[in-house]
């Protein structure tokens, strides 16, 4: 019973510091975010926070993988082509959307470029694994077309990363409503069946 107090302890303050971190992330950028400010924010030492993590990189990695997790849906299965296609743009417009990966754009671009989408970390394989299992689901009810799962899915990861990246760039061009209409005509024209599949 102590043992799993001990460990639900461990889990809540795990929890509060990661909460502090976004918050400090949220309010100053990542690079005026140190382990002082997070650890004052979560009322407790810095020696409590390096118990957890190495150093602020480490946490703010595991945050990005938090948040990022915490908006891809999962254990859903589409029905359809058009549903899968919805599923993931509606889930690529949630971490556009995301106020971590728009304070990250906004004011720290290189390192949102290396916590998001340059290092293949665990939020991008968690992703992928994601997006493997509803496109084979999608392969054995017929409306995805053939080939390896997992190289379609990075595929699709890819493009819904691309998309994300630079929604920013081309919204001189492009409204949001427009953004989720190309996309998805994008993973549509990816995923459909090809006319000499059975």
């Amino acid at each position: 019973m102590y043992g799993c107090h001990m460990a639900q302890s461990a889990t809540d303050t795990r929890t509060v510091l990661l909460d502090a971190a976004l918050a400090e992330l949220l309010a100053h950028g990542v690079r005026r975010t140190t382990a002082s400010d997070i650890a004052r924010r979560a009322a407790v030492s810095r020696q409590t926070l390096y118990r957890y993590w190495p150093d602020v990189q480490s946490l703010l990695a595991e945050l990005v993988t938090r948040e990022l997790f915490a908006v891809v849906p999962r254990e859903e299965t589409a029905a359809s082509l058009p549903d899968l296609v919805d599923d993931m743009v509606r889930t690529a417009e949630r971490i556009r959307d995301l106020p971590l990966v728009q304070r990250l754009r906004a004011t720290d671009p290189e390192l949102f470029a290396r916590y998001v989408f340059e290092r293949l970390g665990t939020s991008q394989r968690g992703i992928q694994r994601e997006l493997a299992r509803r496109i084979g689901t999608g392969q054995a009810d017929g409306f995805v077309r053939a080939g390896d799962p997992d190289r379609l899915a990075a595929f699709v990861l890819l493009i819904a990363q691309s998309a994300v990246q630079s929604a920013s760039l081309i919204a001189e061009w492009v409204s949001p409503a427009q953004w989720r209409e190309e996309l998805a005509a994008a993973l549509t024209g990816y995923l459909v069946p090809r006319g000499d599949e059975p």
